[in-house]
């Protein structure tokens, strides 16, 4: 398989050809440049560039100007310095010049690789994310729903297929996946979109309340029955009754549901006449029913009943870069209903999102996205709004991108880069960093120390 296609700027011819032929025997796609101004021409014309990998000197020029110079052209691309200075100061001075990485000399092939094959993993996400703010997400027609994911495409076609229909949909998915959502879309794409959409959680009421709330009741039915009462069956007119969290129906109201659906017509509570409904009824489950049927906890007969079209939602672990998708979506509408201005979703941030495995689907992505906005201090969302669950899951993930065994580095290189990288995102703040690599802050600073007298070898006055 291909990897990224990068280009090495060096003015050493021998570190040029060096590095040009040991990285396309990699899989790379490699052009070299020996200056600054080429490489940035080079940039300009070849939007297919994933990665630059620059040394800090270059004859009277300087690698740190060619990442700042980077920032201003294509901002989302990253940048990795080639230094023979393994200083703290040194790496500090090339990530505040844009830097994504810097590699002291002399340097491993094979780490390099790693390095780059990271950075262009980061270059596709932030380009996906620019792409993603600039996105007018159409809503019309789905109420809300957004996906582009193959899972998402399908459920989108067989709301469309069903919405001209008359028979009874059931939708399926864990809590927090958009049953409501696609009830909705399913109404505001069907004829009856001028009618009423009336929803009710089935799970939500007592059980003696239940059936006058479906069904209704006349005058007398019970103490407070002071008057004549119509249920949602009958509420709902000619539009659409979503009956949410069916699988929790207790069994005499799963009876009557039955008799409802079959005969098209509700009896109140209290009364001897039943009236017929045109209500069309769409229900929905977290629940296996399949299973619960076979338990017993589910009429079988009612299961057939509703379940004449299924519309499976997939859970948002299945849905890929929806996750992204949604998140600026909502980061969008949380961002209007404040009156804040523009605030961005990081990188790293965005990476987090992407490996965590969502346990509340789609409305704990809402929340997390409205907690960080809230507690962002800049205009830019960061690993560190999020909450704990979000950075613990994913922090197995952080370090290691690599699957193959010759793309792995040592423990110690893991340690320095992932050091180095919490180092950068607090703008150099020991303190703050010991803190957040759970270090005291002595064992920090001697760890910083060992990092910056490791491969420190003799300056070569020519080349440096």
């Amino acid at each position: 398989m291909a990897r990224a296609s990068v280009l090495v700027v060096d003015d050493d011819p021998f570190s040029l050809e060096m590095l040009d032929e040991g990285l396309t025997l990699r899989g790379f796609s490699v052009t070299t440049r020996p200056a600054i101004e080429p490489a940035l021409a080079c940039i300009r014309a070849d939007e297919t560039l994933g990665v630059v990998l620059t040394d800090l000197r270059l004859a009277a020029e300087n690698g740190l100007d060619l990442c700042r110079a980077v920032q201003g052209i294509r901002p989302t691309l990253p940048v990795i310095v080639i230094t023979a200075f393994g200083s703290i100061r040194t790496a500090m001075d090339a990530m505040r010049a844009g830097a994504y990485d810097f590699i002291t000399k002399p340097f491993d092939l094979e780490v390099i690789a790693v390095s780059l094959d990271r950075a262009a993993k980061h270059n596709e996400l932030n380009s996906e994310l620019e792409r993603l703010r600039r996105v007018i997400v159409p809503e019309q027609g789905l109420s809300g729903l957004i996906g582009a994911s193959p899972s998402m495409r399908r459920a989108f076609e067989l709301i469309q297929l069903a919405a001209d229909s008359d028979a009874t949909v059931l939708i399926t998915g864990e809590s927090g996946t958009g049953k409501e959502l696609a009830a909705k879309a399913l109404h505001d794409l069907s004829e009856r979109r001028e009618h009423p959409f009336v929803a009710i959680n089935c799970a939500a009421i007592p059980e003696h309340l239940l059936e006058s709330e479906l069904f209704g009741h006349v005058r007398g039915a019970f103490t407070d029955a002071r008057a004549d009462r119509p249920g949602l069956f009958l509420k709902s007119g000619q539009g659409t009754l979503f009956l949410d969290e069916i699988g929790d129906l207790p069994p005499a109201v799963q009876v009557k549901l039955l008799r409802a659906l079959q005969e098209r017509r509700v009896r109140p509570v209290g009364s001897d006449q039943d009236v017929p409904f045109e209500a069309r009824i769409v229900a929905a489950t977290h629940q296996d029913l399949e299973a619960a049927v076979q338990s017993g906890r589910f009429r079988q007969d009612l299961f057939y009943r509703i379940n004449v079209i299924e519309v499976p939602l997939p859970p948002l672990r299945a849905r890929g870069s929806d996750v992204l998708l949604l998140a600026q979506h909502f980061l969008t509408r949380f961002l209007a209903r404040r009156g804040k201005g523009e605030v961005k979703l990081s990188s790293a941030a965005a990476e987090l999102l992407l490996r965590y495995d969502w346990p509340g689907n789609v409305r704990e992505l809402e929340n997390i996205v409205e907690r960080a906005l809230a507690l962002c201090r800049a205009t830019e969302i960061t690993v560190e709004d999020l909450p704990d669950r979000v950075r613990r899951a994913s922090a197995g993930g952080v370090i290691i991108a690599a699957q193959e065994p010759n793309d792995l580095v040592s423990l110690e290189e893991v340690e320095r880069r992932y050091i180095l990288r919490v180092m950068e995102a607090v703008s150099g703040n020991k303190s703050l960093a010991a803190d957040i690599l759970g270090l005291d802050r002595s064992t920090l600073y001697r760890k910083l120390d060992r990092f910056a007298g490791v491969a420190k070898p003799k300056p070569n006055p020519d080349k440096t």
